[in-house]
Formats: C-alpha cells, structure tokens, sequence
C-alpha cells in the first residue's frame, strides 16, 4: 500500500481565505484597522462611570478579536504545514502591529470592568447583547487585585509583541527548520521535525531510538537559543508576578489555575492523588516495556506501537480506514456526532498529509468568522495516529455544539478544554477493543490505553514538576541548558521512578508548550482533562438514554461555569475532595489487570 493511500488529506481553508494574496486578507485587515481607529475615537472621551462607552469599546474588541483571530489562524495554519512559508511569516508579522493596538487600545475597557464598582457592572451587562458576557467579566474580576495602572497595563501589552511573544515565535521558526540527522536503514538521513518524529511511532525499536536520538541532536544544535527562549518567557513572568503582587503576593500557579477555572485547591487533590497511584502508572509502564522484551521504559517508548505478536509485518491504517472507525465509535453516544465526524472529512477541514516541513504534533483550531473547526496532525498509519485523530476531532465537535453561543461564552478553560477531546479518545478505544477479532487488536487497544495512562499519569505530572522548579530557581538567574537537562531529568525519574530506562534530557528544548508566551502550565489541564472526562464517560450507564443531552450540555457550559460548578451541576461530585479522582484512577487498574493478561496470553 502507498503512502499516498495511508496518510491523511490536506486541508482546504480556501472558504476562508484563498491564500495569502486573497483581497479578502486586505478588506479584513482594513475593517480591524477600522475598528480600531473607532477605539481610540472612544477611549478619547472615555472616563470613569461611563457605562455607554464602556459598552461601545466591548462590543468594538469584540468585532476586531474576531477578525485578527481570523487572520492569525489562517497564518498559523499555512506554517503548521511548511515552516518554511515566507508569506504567512510576513502577515505574521503584520498582524502583530494589528494585536499590540489591539491590546493597548483594549486596556482602558479592561481597567474599567475591573475596577468599577458591583452595580456598574450591573448597568454594564443590562444590554440585552452583553448579558451573556456576565461570566467571563466576573471572572476575570476575580483577580482584579493583580491590576497595574492604565499606563502600565498599556506599556506591557506594548512591549509584549515584540518582547515575550517575539520568543515563542523564534521558537516556531526553530522547530520549522529543524534538521534532525536520523539513521535509516543503516544510513544518515536528514529530516524535519515532523518527519523525524513520526518515526517515533515506529514498531522497531531501533528505529525510534535513532529517531529519538535524531531528534534529540537536531534541538542539541539549537540548545543556546531555547535556553535563552524559555529564561526569557520565565524572567517576564517572573517580574509581572512581582509587579502584581503590591495587593497580594502572586504565585506562579494563581494565573494558570484562574485560566484553567479550577481552584488551586482542586489542582492539589488532583496532583496528591495522582502521586498516590502513581505506581499503578508505574506498573503500566513497566508492562509496556515488558512487551518488547526489556525490563525498563525508554524515553523513546512513549509513542510506541504495540509489538508485533507474530513476525508478519502490521499493514498502516489508511486515512480512510480510521476516519470511518471514529465515525462508528461515535455513532454509539449519538449519530449527530458520527455525522459531524464525517462533515469534517467531507469539507476537508481535517490536515493529515506528512511533509517535511510540517510541523510536529497535532492541535484543533478554528475559525471565528465562519464557526468551523480544523484539524491538524500528520497522519502516517500508526495506531497512535487513529486516537490522537480522534482526540483532535473531539476538540472540534466541542466547538461545534457551542457554535451558536454568543462569544463571550466560547472561551473554555484549559482543563475543561480537554474533556471532549479525551473523551473522544476513549470512546474510540473501547469500540475497536469491543470490535477486535484477534489477539493482536485487543494488544493495540489495550496498548493505546496503557500509553495514554502512562502519558497522562506520568508524562503530564513530570512536566508539571519540571515547570515548578523552573518557576522557584528562575527568580535566582537563567539556567543553562546542561542545568535545565538536569531538571528534566530529575523530574522524569521522579515520576517514572524505576519503570524508567533514561531519561529524556531534551525534552525541555523539544516539547514546544514549556515556550509558549500566552500561557504557562500548559501540562495540568491535560491530567485534568484525562480523569475529568473518564469521569464523565465512566456515568454513561448511569445516565443512560440522558447521556448524550447531559453530555451535550456540560460542553456547552465550559464557557460560562467553573470546573467545579460544572462538576457540581452536571455530575454532582466536588472536585475539591479526593474522592472522585481517587474513584476514576482506581477504575483504571482492571484495565491494566487487562493488559498484563493480554500480555500472558500473548507469551510476552
């Protein structure tokens, strides 16, 4: 079977912007240029108590975030495919004089809502079409006591385009023109990103700890550049923390937490009781190695495939194939959400092709003119290729249900963001599980499952400890990159403990969200997300003929609730109190007694 028959489709964003010469990039970018031309008219008069303005200036950055959104996502697509695209750099480029205005020209509204009194913001949200903002303006207010002055808060969304964000993109120009050196066949190759990672799910060990090594190499050559990235985005985070601490002191986990809409009291039941069962993802890991042979896990296994029981050769699941599977899974909850799975492939908003350029990993994006969702990955036959498939598909049928909403309850936090998305992984695993006919089927569903445990469980919290020593030794000085190896390492074999082979001293230069600019723990949300969302799968007998409505519904409150309301209305549980993480984990071990006898049965 060719490559051309198992990788997935290109995407068309043509409903949107043909490419980046279409008129229609100009006619957006002057309508946001006129918008915010209309601001600073606005913020001219503007003055305290003046409820009329305030309410014209949220209704302008409203109009103009969906245009700039629009724009920065096409151009964002157009590089995730070829990191190499001058043009989409160039409207990049532009687009941030478009955002720093944006942001300053914002920031008078901003210091209004905070600041303003109970019953002005009453007045405020009295409009019959800003009612619905009464969430997100509330919630925000709840850190009202970080607020700096106009002048400052406008000096720092100045500054912050071309300072904080200006690293992140260097590190997206990094990762695109990566060269990794990989051995192949016995030869020296050299290849992207994308393509040496994908090799990572290969089902020769040999070749995916050339592959890791490879890839490993090409971020060595660039070691300086991301040490001084990711001690830059922490120096800046650090001297905001101080600056907003003269009410209060600010910890590194307050802005995250708020972000994510959980408590940090519920951030620290989930992590103490995931340090609680740790072993038990210790155990899956140590399965996993066990299954090819060794009695440790590499770091190179994290993508692993099941092994092959016989020595006959697991054929790449064609595109098409997998693409159907989801849909079927899907179909069992409803048939509206197989429907929506083959709405994606039939409008070819799904980008799946393996190029040399693309970038790695895989995201759901979408766009805010139209309300549609895309889907980006690269898809190369792998078992691993169909749930992370499934994963991003969920990301997108959440958007899609909430499409009709008004856009003040879209914006989900990052732990809430990641409920449909697992859920989406889960239901598609137990399906194939349930469908297999041999024994090398029930291995590679039981195997997807054991990795996203040991990814979730393990993976997720040394990230999470990784970035909190990172935090507290920041405030000291930079690190160095052989020190940053160091704690990398530290916190890899903190988690994994003796399950683990090595560590992965790199990981800190590779995994692309420890240097991201607009947002910081990006790694809790995804643990979160995980529990959460088996939680919420685990209740479907309970809910029976009512779960797909409820399930439905607490997507659609991800905009307008707290993690713990949500939790409350649609599950009644607490997610304060351990119990019921310590009653999702401990519904994981059955399914690892499973995978230990698939192994017996196997003789592996």
């Amino acid at each position: 079977m060719s490559d051309a028959n198992v990788q997935g489709p290109s995407w068309d964003l043509s409903a949107e912007y043909r490419d980046v010469d279409d008129p229609q990039i100009a006619d957006d970018l002057s309508e946001a240029g006129s918008i915010l031309d209309q601001m600073y008219d606005v913020n001219s008069g503007f003055g305290d108590g003046n409820v009329s303005d305030a309410q014209d200036l949220y209704r302008l950055r409203a109009r103009a975030e969906v245009l700039l959104s629009n724009l920065a996502v096409f151009a964002k697509c157009l590089l995730s495919v070829d990191g190499r695209d001058a043009q989409a750099r160039e409207l990049v480029g532009r687009l941030a004089q478009y955002h720093k205005r944006h942001a300053v020209l914002s920031e008078p509204l901003s210091q209004f809502l905070d600041s303003a009194d109970a019953d002005v913001i009453a007045h405020f949200l009295s409009a019959d079409d800003l009612a619905a903002s009464d969430f997100e303006i509330n919630h925000r207010r709840s850190r009202r006591h970080t607020r700096l002055g106009l002048d400052k808060e406008q000096l720092i969304q100045g500054l912050a385009q071309d300072g904080l964000h200006a690293w992140n993109q260097l590190y997206g120009q990094i990762s695109g023109t990566l060269v990794c050196p990989v051995e192949v066949d016995g030869r020296l190759q050299s290849m992207g990103l994308a393509e040496a990672s994908s090799l990572l799910l290969s089902g020769d060990e040999q070749q995916r700890k050339q592959a890791w090594l490879g890839v490993n190499a090409g971020w060595s050559v660039h070691e300086e550049a991301c040490a001084a990235v990711i001690n830059a985005i922490s120096g800046w985070r650090l001297e905001m923390r101080t600056q907003r601490s003269v009410m209060k002191t600010e910890h590194y986990l307050d802005q995250p937490v708020h972000m994510s809409r959980i408590s940090r009291v519920t951030l620290e039941t989930l992590m103490s009781v995931t340090e609680t069962y740790r072993p038990l993802a210790q155990r899956a890991a140590k399965l996993q190695a066990r299954a090819y042979g060794k009695s440790h896990f590499a770091p190179w296994d994290v993508r692993a495939p099941a092994p092959s029981i016989s020595d006959a050769q697991v054929p790449p699941i064609p595109y098409a194939d997998a693409l159907s599977q989801i849909a079927d899974a899907f179909d069992e909850v409803d048939p509206s959400m197989g429907d929506f799975v083959r709405m994606m492939d039939e409008n070819a908003w799904v980008e799946g092709t393996v190029g040399p350029n693309k970038r790695p990993g895989a995201y759901c994006t979408g766009f805010r003119k139209s309300n549609t969702p895309r889907v980006y990955m690269t898809y190369s036959g792998g078992a691993s290729n169909v749930i992370t498939l499934a994963h991003e598909l969920g990301h997108a049928y959440h958007s899609w249900v909430m499409r009709d909403l008004p856009e003040a309850q879209k914006d989900y936090g990052m732990s809430l963001a990641e409920t449909a998305s697992t859920f989406g992984e889960t239901l598609v695993r137990d399906a194939l599980l349930r469908q297999s006919t041999s024994l090398q089927a029930r291995l590679d569903m039981v195997w997807a499952e054991m990795r996203a445990m040991t990814s979730f469980m393990l993976n997720i919290p040394a990230r999470f400890t990784f970035e909190e020593k990172l935090c507290e030794g920041r405030s000291t000085r930079p690190f160095r990159p052989a020190e940053l190896k160091a704690m990398m390492s530290n916190a890899w074999s903190t988690w994994y403990g003796d399950a683990l082979a090595e560590p992965d001293p790199m990981f800190w230069a590779s995994k692309l969200h420890f240097h991201m600019s607009y947002i910081s723990f990006y790694n809790f949300p995804y643990l979160f997300g995980y529990l959460f969302s088996l939680g919420v799968y685990g209740r479907r007998e309970t809910f029976g003929d009512h779960f797909f409505q409820n399930y439905v519904e607490l997507l659609r409150d991800t905009g307008r609730m707290t993690a713990e309301e949500i939790a409350r209305k649609h599950l009644g549980v607490d997610l304060s109190e351990p119990g019921f993480w310590a009653e999702t984990i401990d519904s994981l071990s059955e399914r690892v007694d499973l995978f230990e006898s698939i192994l017996d049965e196997a003789g592996l």
